[in-house]
């Protein structure tokens, strides 16, 4: 009995000195503000993406780190991005180009042993808390597995049956309130598929308990922030505009003169020269197609649009300065690591597209940024992946190594941003469709190998295709090398068969009906 008391003395007092010893070696880790923003193009001033856009926080945010000017989502749409970017695996490795339902049916044979971001986070010590739009659902994709990546969510949004009636079933709350009146596209066509690409001002009665879900997210961030932590924490902050509707308080539409908007430069015969997987792609969701519902639903609707975007980017900047500020003033101010991104851009008319969705510079160019004792107050011009944010955060925050990984450390780059690199990125929409993005240039392969080619030294709008052109043979063959060598099908696919793109093209091409505004 002696002999057995003793030994549980010393093993308490083991088990004690291991977790006094694994608080000590987790005291000193840096935390993480890791910021997502839904649908955020290149449009804030400190990137010069648009020459109106007001964006005081993130610019003087930007400042404070390296600012990566050449930074690309994996795939041009929510699920597809983040999943990518949170596993650090490619869609093309995986098969994960959109459904939820299949990726959560896929998750044990493609993740295995691997971690998401956050549960890598949490596995070695640190707190994870999560508020708004993570993963495409929210804080999770995968709601059996929430509690393995976060140790607390925030709130969700909830909107009154009034203001849901304004969205005509549109799914996801978290993106409403709706315009005033509703969709301008339902009101103005009657059909309700992606008729979210609407515009329009609120007031305080438009929105639940007068907020938006963005003002929520962020005082619900700030509140964390002024929290004491016994444990190094990992804090998800994920704001949901500027993704459509395009809708804010009022007060951030007064920001911008509706008739001094400036609009997108799109150049007579902006299609002309685009492969009919590329027009197939860019005809969007909508009826007749969604360039084609812009530009005849009214004469200003296009600028409307825009002006919304506008409005809705900075009124998340608003939200952004008000985490960034909560953090300089809170005891974690000096040992917190930021990472700002977003899980793609947007067009706003260029190449007649007016969603993400698609493989060109609007839609897979994101804002991307750290802040970290290693980064220089700088901007960074090489070209990196979303897939980079994973391993960068493992390399700055001295977790073990997650050795399934497709990205690169960003680490020599936040050290020296004048670092260069030839190896290239891949983009990809949907099965077998890629853009590989080097430095200067941009290519582009559609499963039925038609191709596309940009030189962006001189064309930095990708108006001209050169693939064409015999004299750029040798660009395209070095890009070329960078296309994956077998690419995942879809998770519930034995084989592949044409979908909707493939369907659109072949009704083209049979009925010589190609819309006029996309040849």
């Amino acid at each position: 009995m002696i002999r057995n008391h003793l030994a549980s003395l010393v093993y308490g007092a083991l088990a004690t000195c291991s977790a006094l010893s694994a608080t000590a070696e987790n005291s000193d880790k840096p935390n993480v503000v890791f910021i997502s923003i839904d649908d955020l193009n290149d449009w804030q001033g400190a990137l010069g993406g648009n020459p109106q856009v007001k964006t005081p926080n993130m610019d003087r945010l930007f400042s404070k780190g390296t600012l990566f000017t050449n930074a690309h989502c994996s795939q041009a749409v929510c699920t597809a991005s983040r999943n990518s970017l949170l596993s650090g695996l490619h869609p093309s490795s995986t098969g994960w180009y959109t459904s939820t339902t299949s990726m959560n049916e896929s998750y044990e044979r493609v993740m295995g042993s691997h971690k998401m971001l956050p549960q890598h986070f949490k596995d070695n010590g640190y707190v994870t808390m999560a508020v708004g739009k993570i993963y495409h659902k929210g804080t999770s994709d995968y709601k059996s597995r929430t509690k393995d990546f976060w140790s607390t969510t925030g709130p969700k949004y909830k909107v009154s049956g009034k203001l849901r009636d304004r969205g005509d079933g549109y799914k996801g709350t978290k993106f409403y309130p709706f315009p005033k009146g509703g969709s301008q596209i339902t009101n103005h066509y009657g059909f309700k598929d992606g008729h979210s690409l609407c515009a329009g001002p609120l007031d305080k009665d438009d929105m639940p308990n007068g907020q938006m879900y963005d003002e929520i997210i962020a005082n619900w961030a700030v509140d964390q922030l002024n929290a004491k932590h016994d444990k190094p924490f990992f804090l998800a902050v994920g704001f949901v505009r500027p993704h459509t509707p395009y809708t804010a308080p009022r007060k951030y539409f007064d920001l911008y003169d509706p008739q001094k908007i400036i609009l997108p430069k799109i150049p007579d015969g902006e299609m002309a020269d685009i492969p009919m997987l590329g027009k197939s792609i860019a005809h969007g969701r909508l009826k007749n197609g969604d360039h084609h519902a812009v530009i005849n639903l009214s004469d200003t609707y296009a600028r409307d649009l825009v002006h919304g975007y506008l409005a809705c980017v900075s009124f998340v900047d608003a939200q952004v300065g008000k985490v960034i500020d909560a953090l300089e003033k809170s005891p974690h101010a000096d040992n917190t690591i930021i990472v700002l991104w977003s899980d793609h851009g947007q067009h706003l008319g260029e190449k007649h597209s007016w969603r993400k969705q698609t493989l060109w510079e609007e839609a897979t160019k994101v804002p991307l940024f750290f802040k970290s004792p290693e980064s220089q107050s700088a901007k960074c011009a090489q070209v990196v992946s979303l897939l980079d944010i994973y391993p960068t955060l493992v390399d700055l925050c001295g977790l073990p190594e997650a050795k399934k990984l497709e990205g690169k450390s960003l680490l020599p780059l936040l050290k020296n941003p004048n670092t260069k690199s030839d190896k290239p990125i891949l983009c990809t929409w949907y099965y077998k469709n890629h853009a590989i993005r080097s430095n200067d240039w941009r290519y582009i392969r559609y499963r039925d190998g038609t191709e596309e080619l940009y030189d962006h030294r001189t064309d930095g709008g990708e108006h001209i295709n050169l693939a064409s052109n015999p004299k750029y043979a040798d660009i395209i063959e070095q890009h070329k090398k960078w296309l994956p060598t077998k690419d995942a099908l879809p998770p519930r696919d034995s084989k592949w068969s044409p979908d909707k793109l493939d369907r659109r093209v072949q009704e083209w091409s049979d009925n010589n009906s190609v819309p006029d505004w996309l040849k």
